[in-house]
């Protein structure tokens, strides 16, 4: 296959960051995927009878794709942004501003909606964002459960400037290669993890113990591996070495990866069916940008979606579990009333969101992400295009 030509670096090898507006777009869908998989579970949805069992059977690896694209997309879009001589601290700065006012604003929300009698041993670790380091789903999911998520970005931010300066290192030619030994191994942990982590205490509600679940699906140092794998697709791209896979050769391997999803045992589902098609969206995605090809991810309306997505994806905890509490006496629900109730929280999570977004997010990266002033005379600094690039699309 024909190598593309995407022209990204400078002489002096410093990477240029043009904006990728359809990866912003996409983050939307992987919100999505995790909105319906909740929305579907035994505890949450509105649904009943068969219609139940049916919708939490064809969505319920859903949210697996969404995690495991964020996972992936955080390291693309951090590596394709980042300076050689930008700093550690500047690089932790901005990434903690971007992920702990929303983070802080949801967990309070959450004790207010549905965990105020949540003692301090599982609040504690989840205001930290060190809960993801419990196997104990009590406290690992505890208060704001898809905060625990960003436990594991809060490890990859500190472990980054390290983890840049390897895979800055590594000969172009053998980026693939990496590349694929990286894929390997995320689809290999659920193996060992059925093997070697059996008879622990069940978890409620799956078909593996707690234990197994955390592994595959929660500890940071295994789902670093599909943080890396996102590294090494972004340095494949920046080096000139991407293959023609085209957005919609992609998305018919994520339609082939969801379909296998449906067909194997469990704990495959959380990452292993995702990491060769969502491996490759990414970076099609980011060079139909860079190329000015057609993309469906590109308009306002997928922009904006995307830009209100990490508020989306931290807000729906509290409005399906909230809504859920409330309508507890009236469960289950026709066919057509629960579908209307799951648009109505689709929607009242989206105008929180937007909220969320407009009053927090984009205030506190304006005005905290980077050093007001520099110099003698105090001028403040602008922001760097990467900065800029990296902020627009964002976290998990």
């Amino acid at each position: 296959m024909n190598v593309q030509s995407v022209p990204r670096t400078k002489e002096d090898g410093t990477p240029r960051a043009p904006a990728l507006p359809s990866l912003t777009g996409l983050r939307f869908f992987a919100a999505m995927a995790v909105f319906l998989y909740h929305v579907t579970t035994p505890q949450l949805t509105p649904f009943g009878g068969g219609t139940a069992q049916e919708a939490g059977r064809l969505l319920g690896v859903a949210g697996g794709l969404g995690v495991a694209f964020f996972f992936i997309l955080s390291g693309f879009i951090l590596t394709w942004s980042a300076r050689p001589d930008d700093a550690p601290r500047r690089f932790l700065r901005r990434r903690l501003v971007k992920l702990y006012p929303n983070h802080l604003v949801t967990f309070v929300l959450a004790l207010v909606v549905f965990a105020g009698a949540t003692g301090w041993e599982k609040w504690l670790p989840n205001i930290l964002l060190v809960q993801t380091w419990s196997w104990d789903p009590a406290v690992s999911f505890g208060v704001n459960g898809p905060s625990w998520s960003l436990g594991c970005e809060l490890v990859f931010y500190l472990c980054f400037p390290l983890l840049y300066r390897w895979i800055r290192r590594i000969d172009p030619k053998y980026l693939w290669a990496w590349a694929g030994g990286f894929t390997a191994a995320v689809m290999a942990l659920p193996a060992f993890a059925y093997a070697a982590l059996a008879g622990g205490p069940p978890m409620p509600g799956l078909p593996v113990n707690a234990v197994q679940s955390w592994f595959v699906y929660q500890l940071p140092p295994v789902r670093m591996l599909e943080f890396v794998l996102g590294m090494l697709l972004a340095r494949i791209v920046l080096t000139d070495r991407w293959i023609g896979v085209r957005i919609h050769h992609a998305l018919v391997l994520c339609a082939v990866g969801y379909v296998a999803a449906l067909n194997v045992p469990f704990l495959y589902t959380l990452s292993a069916t995702w990491a060769i098609p969502v491996g490759l969206l990414i970076p099609a995605v980011a060079v139909a940008d860079v190329k000015g090809r057609r993309s469906p991810f590109r308009g306002r309306v997928m922009t904006w979606l995307g830009e209100v997505s990490f508020a989306f994806y931290l807000l729906q905890a509290s409005v399906l579990t909230g809504g859920a509490t409330h309508l507890a006496d009236h469960r289950p629900f026709g066919w057509a009333t629960a579908l209307g109730l799951c648009l109505l929280a689709w929607v009242l999570t989206l105008a929180l969101a937007h909220a969320l977004y407009l009053c927090v997010e984009r205030p506190t990266m304006k005005h905290w992400s980077r050093p007001r002033a520099a110099g003698r005379h105090g001028a403040r600094t602008a922001p760097p295009v990467q900065d800029a690039a990296v902020d627009r699309i964002g976290t998990n």
